[in-house]
């Protein structure tokens, strides 16, 4: 897998044999019912990483030919592994090069994308994450991270893409201040410019912050992920009516283009599918939460992302996928231009999350909406005394319209048995 180098990803996706089971899961499927957030692609424009109203589409990225271009060489580097494959490489390929090419990719130039406004010349952020937006967001997970420290019998807790360190340091001062402490603080981070920006935030703690670039083995504690499985490549499937075909991205006339191949590969639903449907399949995801899950020994894992239930991922009228890109704080949906200077995102199929984990020996114990395992965790009362501003960001964490319904929380646990508070109510895991 792209992240640690570590994970074999199956060639297929995996299908919905038999459904999620768990401690409070009652199988798969209520029928496909209308998604949640807006149909089409995917994104609500009224999370914080869409675009603020209509905006023209941006100009096309560069030519391979062209020098001085910000992206030049990752594109010549992308177009080299093109020629040497023979015209054409998979979207996922694609993706992970785009993103995790070392010195040159997204997430690898070690340059902070977060930002709650766009800046001049290309310096603001192109979005902003939870722990950016309110130390509130810390505060109330912290409240989880306890009990599940707790129930485990351990002090150590796993972040892993821990971007700029925010989460970390509310998170550490939030346990502290509940009586929690955590001796070590593990975060797996790739990308070295973004360590070297960990350390620097994050020096105050000294040696109970510790970093690794693989899997640490075995884990016992609570293992963090937020907004992590959205930025892992994914396959592209398209459907003309008749029969699947893979997307690719090929050159033409000196720039990536999108190209088809037949493949074997298929959506894990069953459909029914529009004609002309694109759409994802998260292979590398669903091998990274099961690698995961085999190597915690004891503990909860809790991924926080934005995404749907495999009935609502499928449906019909989510006819052209979830891929969206940010730059600016603007969206779009072409991730072939501006290669390397934008972000490239799909939705997570939390159902494909939670098959991944129990066929690695992990139980689902809890699926929710953001906003609903925030409230649980207590939100609401640790903002009673908080100033204004504080209050009015801490609630775009929860407002359906923001973040508080696209982003979703799942619980995996593993040799605990714990009723976890933070999905007491509005658990939904019977949907996945």
């Amino acid at each position: 897998c792209f992240l640690l180098g570590l994970v074999e990803c199956p060639v297929e996706p995996r299908g919905r044999h038999g459904g999620v089971h768990g401690p409070r899961a009652w199988g798969v499927g209520r029928g496909p019912g209308p998604p949640s957030g807006r149909g089409g692609r995917g994104r609500n424009p009224g999370t914080l990483r869409a675009a603020f109203g209509a905006r023209p589409a941006r100009p096309p990225g560069p030519r391979m030919n062209e020098p001085g271009s910000v992206s030049a060489a990752l594109v010549a580097r992308i177009a080299e592994d093109i020629a040497a494959a023979g015209g054409w490489i998979g979207f996922e390929r694609f993706m992970h090069a785009a993103l995790y090419t070392p010195g040159l990719g997204y997430y690898a130039r070690g340059e902070l994308p977060f930002g709650r406004l766009p800046g001049p010349g290309g310096q603001g952020g192109d979005f902003v994450t939870a722990p950016e937006l309110s130390p509130w967001f810390a505060r109330a997970l912290a409240a989880q991270v306890a009990q599940g420290l707790q129930a485990a019998q351990a002090d150590e807790v796993y972040e892993f893409g821990a971007g700029s360190g925010a989460l970390a340091a509310e998170l550490l001062r939030a346990l502290d201040a509940r009586g929690v402490p955590v001796r070590r603080y593990t975060i797996v981070e790739v990308s070295g410019g973004l360590r070297a920006r960990q350390r620097e935030r994050l020096a105050a703690f000294g040696a109970r912050v510790q970093w690794a670039e693989a899997m640490p083995a075995p884990m016992r504690g609570v293992v963090l992920g937020n907004e992590v499985l959205d930025a892992m490549p994914a396959r592209l499937l398209a459907w003309d009516g008749a029969v699947w075909s893979e997307r690719g991205v090929a050159l033409h006339e000196g720039r990536f283009a999108f190209a088809a191949r037949p493949t074997e590969a298929r959506p894990p639903a069953p459909g029914p599918f529009v004609p002309g449907t694109v759409t994802e399949v998260q292979p590398q995801a669903a091998a990274f939460v099961a690698t995961v899950a085999a190597q915690r020994e004891r503990g909860l894992a809790l991924f926080i992302d934005y995404g749907f239930p495999q009935d609502e991922y499928y449906h019909p009228q989510r006819s052209t996928g979830t891929l969206m890109c940010h730059r600016g704080h603007l969206a779009d949906a072409d991730p072939l231009s501006d290669v390397g200077l934008k972000d490239i995102t799909v939705h997570v199929d939390f159902t494909a999350v939670a098959l991944a984990a129990q066929d690695a020996g992990a139980d689902v114990a809890g699926y929710t909406s953001q906003g609903r395992f925030l409230l649980n965790c207590g939100l609401a009362g640790l903002l009673a005394d908080a100033p204004l501003r504080e209050r009015a960001d801490a609630h775009r964490l929860l407002a359906e319209h923001e973040m508080g319904e696209l982003f979703k929380v799942i619980a995996l646990t593993r040799g605990i048995d714990v009723e976890l508070l933070g999905f007491a109510a509005g658990d939904r895991t019977h949907r996945l």
